[in-house]
C-alpha cells in the first residue's frame, strides 16, 4: 500500500487560524441554507401544518428509506436575487425502497410553490442529473405553476420541463409524480407526462385551467373536484393511477411503485472495501489557508477523501504543481487531479491529458480538486507552446467520458477553471468549499488589468490621466469582482450543485460515486486533435 503521510500540525497557530476562519464561512453558510429552511416564513409554514400537509423536507424524510441519507442539491438557488434562497424547490438524492432517485419537491409556502426562474433552472439542473447518471425521477407536486409576474422568463424555456419527462420515459428512466395539492395550467402536464400518478383524496387539483379560468374562456360553471380533482382523475379521466387517503398514504404508494421498477444498475458496484482514510477529516477545516494565494498540499486532502489513505501517485516527478493519481473511494476506483501550486505549466496541461486518456482507456471515473490560479502566462510559457498544451488538456477534458467529479477546494480562476473541469465541462456532481472563489481572475489583477488598458487609451489620445478617479475605478471594480467570485453568489446562479462542509467531502463524494455508477460507465474511444 503507498499510504499518504500527513505532516498537518493540528495544534500549530497556522492551522487553529485557518480552521477558526474555516467555521467562520460555515456559520455564514449555515445562516444562508436557514433562509431556504425558511421556506416562505413561519406564518405560510404554520399555515400549511394546520391544513394537515407535510412541508416538502418532511415528504421527502418519510419517502427515502429509514436511516438513509438525503444528498440535498443546489439548496442556495436564487441567492442574492429578489427570490426566495432555494427558489421555491427542494431536489436531491435520495434511497427509496433500495433504489437512487433524484426527488424534486416543490415547496408551497413559498408563493403556493409557484416556479419562478431560478425553480426552472434548478429542476433543469436536477433533470440534466437524473438523465447523465440514470437515476429515476420522483415529483412531489404542489405547486400554483408559473410565477406570473415573471411569466416571460418562464413560459417559453419552460417547455423544457416537460420534453425532458418524456425523453426519461423513452429512455426507460422511470418518472413517478405524488400529487399532493394543486398542479394547474403548465403544471398539470407533470403527472401528465409522468410514467406513474399518486394523487391525494380531496386535495390533489389537476386542471389545465381551474374554474375562473374556465368561465372566463366557456362561460361554463364548475367546481374544483369535478373539473381536476383527485377522486375524478381517479374514476374518470383516468389520469390518476392511484388514488391516496392522505399524504403518508401517497408516499407508502410511491415508495411500493419504486419497490415494482425492478431497477438495475448499469454500472459496475464497489471493487473494493470502503475502509475509512487514516486521517481524520475534521483537519480538513485548518489546511486550506485564508489567503487563497498560498499554496498547500492537496495530499493533505486527498489522504483525508480516500480509502484507507491509499493514492498511487502518477508521475509524480514532473509537472508537480498537479498532483494525479489512483485511489478508491467507498469502494469505487478514481483518478484523481488536484492543484498544488494553483498554477498549471506546459508539464502539467501534458500530463493531465496523458492520465485522462489514462483513466478513459480503464474506465476510471475522475474527480477533480480544484485550487488553480490558471495557465502560466508570460513570453517564455508562450514561446514554449502553454496555449496548445493548455488546449490539449482542455481537449482531454471536454472529449473524456468517464463520469466527472468536481470539487473547488480554494481558487478556481482563468482558463483552470476549465482545465480542471469546471460548470461549462459538464462534471455528473461539481461542489465547492465555502472560502472558494471563482471568476476570470483575481478582483485586484482584473482591477489592474482595466486600469492599464485606461490610462493607454488616455495616453493614445494625449490626455491627462486621473488618478483618483483611477483609484475609485479600481476600489469598485475590486469589490464588485470580490462580491461576485464568492461561493454563496456562484451557488445562487446554479454554478455548482451545492455549497458543503470540507468534512463531508467524502460522504457527499461516497453518494455521487455510487449515483453515477446506476449509469454505464465507459472511457471514450476518440478525442479532438491534440497539437504536439
Amino acid at each position: 500500500m503507498t499510504v499518504l503521510k500527513s505532516t498537518v500540525d493540528t495544534s500549530s497557530g497556522e492551522h487553529l487560524a485557518r480552521r477558526e476562519a474555516m467555521l467562520g464561512k460555515l456559520d455564514e453558510l449555515a445562516t444562508e441554507h436557514a433562509k431556504a429552511l425558511a421556506g416562505g416564513g413561519q406564518k405560510y409554514v404554520d399555515r400549511h401544518h394546520k391544513r394537515g400537509k407535510l412541508l416538502p423536507r418532511e415528504r421527502i424524510e418519510l419517502l427515502i428509506d429509514e436511516d438513509s441519507a438525503f444528498l440535498e442539491l443546489s439548496p442556495l438557488a436564487g441567492w442574492g436575487t429578489d427570490y426566495a434562497v432555494g427558489a421555491s424547490m427542494v431536489t436531491g438524492i435520495g434511497v427509496i425502497s433500495g433504489v437512487e432517485c433524484l426527488i424534486v419537491a416543490n415547496d408551497p409556502t413559498v408563493r403556493g410553490g409557484a416556479s419562478n426562474p431560478w425553480t426552472l433552472r434548478k429542476t433543469f439542473r436536477a433533470t440534466d442529473i437524473a438523465m447523465a447518471n440514470r437515476l429515476p425521477v420522483v415529483n412531489l407536486v404542489e405547486s400554483g405553476g408559473a410565477d406570473l409576474p415573471s411569466q416571460s422568463e418562464i413560459f417559453i424555456p419552460g417547455g423544457r420541463l416537460f420534453r425532458d419527462l418524456t425523453r426519461a420515459s423513452a429512455a426507460r428512466v422511470p418518472t413517478v409524480t405524488l400529487v399532493f395539492g394543486n398542479s394547474t395550467a403548465g403544471g398539470a402536464y407533470v403527472p401528465g407526462m409522468s410514467d406513474y400518478v399518486v394523487m391525494v383524496k380531496e386535495r390533489a387539483k389537476v386542471f389545465l385551467g381551474g374554474p375562473p379560468l374556465v368561465k372566463m374562456a366557456t362561460g361554463e360553471e364548475s367546481d374544483d373536484e369535478s373539473l381536476g380533482g383527485a377522486e375524478m382523475h381517479a374514476r374518470t379521466s383516468g389520469l390518476a393511477d392511484f388514488l391516496a387517503e392522505d399524504e403518508p398514504d401517497a408516499l407508502r404508494i410511491g415508495r411500493r411503485i419504486v419497490a415494482r421498477l425492478n431497477w438495475r444498475k448499469h454500472g459496475p458496484g464497489p471493487s473494493l472495501p470502503a475502509t475509512e482514510p487514516l486521517h481524520d477529516p475534521e483537519d480538513l477545516l485548518g489546511i486550506v489557508p485564508t489567503d487563497l494565494r498560498e499554496p498547500f498540499d492537496p495530499r493533505e486532502v486527498i489522504s483525508r477523501l480516500v480509502d484507507a489513505s491509499d493514492f498511487d501517485e502518477f508521475k509524480p516527478s514532473y509537472g508537480t504543481s498537479l498532483i494525479t493519481g489512483w485511489a478508491s473511494l467507498h469502494g469505487y476506483p478514481i483518478g484523481i487531479l488536484a492543484n498544488a501550486r494553483g498554477v498549471l505549466f506546459s508539464e502539467e496541461a501534458q500530463k493531465a491529458t496523458q492520465f485522462i486518456q489514462l483513466a478513459n482507456a480503464s474506465d476510471t471515473p475522475l474527480l477533480f480538486l480544484q485550487n488553480t490560479t490558471g495557465y502560466m502566462v508570460g513570453k517564455e510559457y508562450e514561446q514554449a507552446g502553454i496555449i496548445k498544451h493548455g488546449a490539449m488538456m482542455i481537449n482531454a477534458v471536454s472529449n473524456s467520458t468517464v463520469p466527472h467529479l468536481t470539487v473547488v477546494m480554494g481558487a478556481s480562476y482563468g482558463a483552470g477553471n476549465y482545465g480542471m473541469c469546471g460548470r461549462a465541462y459538464d462534471p455528473r456532481f461539481l461542489f465547492t468549499w465555502p472560502n472558494a472563489k471563482s471568476a476570470v481572475m483575481g478582483p485586484a489583477q482584473l482591477a489592474g488589468v482595466l486600469s492599464i488598458v485606461a490610462r493607454q487609451a488616455a495616453a493614445a489620445k494625449g490626455q491627462p490621466y486621473d488618478e483618483q478617479a483611477d483609484a475609485g475605478l479600481r476600489a469598485m471594480v475590486e469589490q464588485q469582482i470580490e462580491e461576485q467570485s464568492l461561493a454563496p453568489f456562484l451557488s445562487g446562479r446554479l454554478y455548482d450543485d451545492g455549497v458543503i462542509d470540507p468534512r463531508d467531502t467524502r460522504t457527499v463524494l461516497g453518494i455521487c460515486l455510487s449515483a453515477i455508477h446506476s449509469a454505464e460507465v465507459a472511457g471514450a474511444e476518440r478525442f479532438g486533435v491534440f497539437r504536439m
